[in-house]
């Protein structure tokens, strides 16, 4: 079976359980996929590159319309490879749909957060700054970061302001509330990183 999936963040809402607890779910279109490529068998899997979302011609350059054309698919906006048991084969042209997971299930979700832009070590890290009373003019920054005579720098990793936001984030142990194959959509507890319509890999755990 396939060990992933490619999908689109749609958004969030709630969703009553049958005892009546209301969750809070994210809503993600989940394939269909189709089998590009069969990339061969790596550490006793079977590797396999799956496109999701047809393509618009004009940003498909010259080499990957060659890699579509021999495999006789048509142009894919995003491509990404997933593993698959060796008992499972799958050929070019097959497609992949959200049924590979069963409800109760685990997932693991990977997408790129919502950049923010640049944000100082307050918001970033979540520093408490300075005193809002008696003379205090250091409120939101860093303080002191520099050592004394020895090692005469500032050591790596130190938290700073700077970029945050758009990174690739994964969210492990998601439990699938609900599927509905007939609309490709995965209903997991929580939140998924990025925005709506955000791209997602979804893997089984």
């Amino acid at each position: 079976m396939m060990q992933g999936i490619l999908g689109k963040k749609l958004g969030m809402t709630r969703l009553f359980l049958e005892e009546g607890k209301a969750v809070a779910v994210t809503v993600i279109e989940a394939g269909p996929c189709v089998v590009v490529q069969d990339k061969g068998e790596l550490n006793q899997q079977r590797v396999y590159q799956l496109g999701f979302l047809p393509a618009k011609p004009k940003s498909v350059n010259k080499p990957m319309q060659g890699h579509f054309k021999k495999n006789g698919i048509d142009p894919l906006a995003h491509l990404k490879e997933f593993a698959a048991s060796q008992e499972n084969t799958y050929k070019v042209g097959d497609e992949i749909r959200v049924d590979i997971f069963e409800i109760g299930s685990k997932v693991k979700v990977q997408g790129m957060s919502k950049g923010k832009g640049f944000a100082g070590v307050v918001k970033r890290w979540g520093f408490s700054g300075g005193k809002d009373t008696h003379g205090c003019t250091s409120h939101r920054v860093p303080g002191s970061i520099g050592s004394s005579a020895y090692p005469s720098r500032v050591l790596k990793g130190k938290k700073l302001p700077g970029h945050m936001g758009n990174r690739r984030v994964s969210q492990p142990s998601l439990s699938i509330v609900d599927i509905r194959p007939e609309e490709n959509l995965l209903l997991v507890k929580g939140a998924v990183p990025g925005s709506r319509n955000n791209l997602l890999a979804i893997y089984k755990q």
